[in-house]
């Protein structure tokens, strides 16, 4: 378990921010490239990384005040929008997540009965969710089983699960023992129908009681997401770094991701459409039963306070 970046030395005034993180690319690179490129310093922030297997565990401990700021991916967007968090700036689209199954198991419709392991509440769900739908069926026809991301893959290794909802780079580790495994859905099916942002949350009280903390934070990751547009191959060399991770792994990561520039995110903020595909995400979690009714983004989407960070 890593837990990273330190020493910011900015000073005894230097405000000390607790950051929530998963070691992959989405949800590292930005936080390699602030430490490596001094951007923590810069913004007089002294960042404590924290490594979390998923979102909805640092959406919890943004609730009790354990972390300031967290990432999050598509999976967990219910959980801000429930009003447990604020997503201050989106990341990137992700195209990490898979209905993967044991070797013979070949179409969505031969997982009815079977198995199948999910980290609840995170984009593995989603995207089982989703493929479940598309074929017809729902998690009721399906032997659903609640698992942690590492004994999903030592579960599905030694094949006592037929299938689960699950995302790479983890799958990558999984097909080392599984090597017949089959991709039965992926996010890009789902692609006309809604997005897969990631992003950053931050809890309900610093956003309201902590402006400069949250001002001085927006503006260091819209500079380290500059700094990654322009720099891609030196981004996945410093994530591969801070994971301790070889950098033909983090490569293979980052291809399942579609980065988002500043100027891309302003300008789809302020056009709506980063509105309309959070609107769509509230719509499918009330579908899901993570949501009661379909809430308003400007609810839980500080846009303003993100955009409002530029220079």
């Amino acid at each position: 378990m890593l837990s990273a970046c330190g020493d910011s030395g900015a000073g005894g005034d230097a405000i000390e921010v607790d950051f929530g993180y998963i070691n992959d690319y989405n949800g590292t690179s930005l936080l390699a490239i602030a430490e490596d490129q001094k951007i923590w310093e810069k913004h007089g922030l002294d960042v404590n990384a924290k490594v979390f297997t998923n979102g909805p565990l640092q959406i919890q401990a943004l609730g009790t005040g354990d972390l300031d700021v967290g990432y999050i991916g598509p999976g967990a967007f219910w959980l801000p929008a429930s009003g447990q968090a604020k997503i201050i700036a989106l990341n990137t689209l992700g195209n990490a997540d898979r209905v993967i199954a044991q070797g013979g198991i070949t179409s969505l419709a031969q997982l009815k009965g079977k198995s199948v392991g999910v980290p609840e509440g995170t984009s593995g769900d989603m995207i089982l969710t989703l493929a479940l739908k598309k074929a017809g069926l729902t998690k009721k026809d399906v032997k659903v089983v609640n698992m942690d991301a590492s004994t999903i893959v030592s579960a599905f290794s030694s094949k006592q699960i037929d299938a689960a909802g699950f995302w790479y780079p983890a799958i990558a580790t999984i097909k080392k023992q599984v090597p017949d495994l089959t991709e039965l859905a992926k996010n890009s099916d789902f692609e006309a129908e809604m997005a897969f942002p990631t992003a950053f949350v931050a809890g309900n009280e610093v956003v309201s009681g902590e402006k400069d903390k949250t001002a001085k934070l927006l503006a260091a990751l819209r500079e380290a997401m500059q700094y990654r547009t322009a720099n891609m191959d030196e981004s996945i060399k410093l994530t591969a770094e801070m994971l301790d991770m070889p950098v033909d792994q983090v490569k293979a990561d980052a291809a399942n991701v579609k980065v988002l520039s500043v100027e891309e995110l302003d300008t789809m903020t302020k056009d709506g459409t980063v509105g309309k595909w959070l609107t769509t995400m509230t719509d499918y979690f009330v579908d899901a039963g993570k949501l009661d009714a379909s809430v308003d983004p400007k609810t839980f989407y500080t846009g303003d306070l993100f955009t409002a960070a530029a220079k």
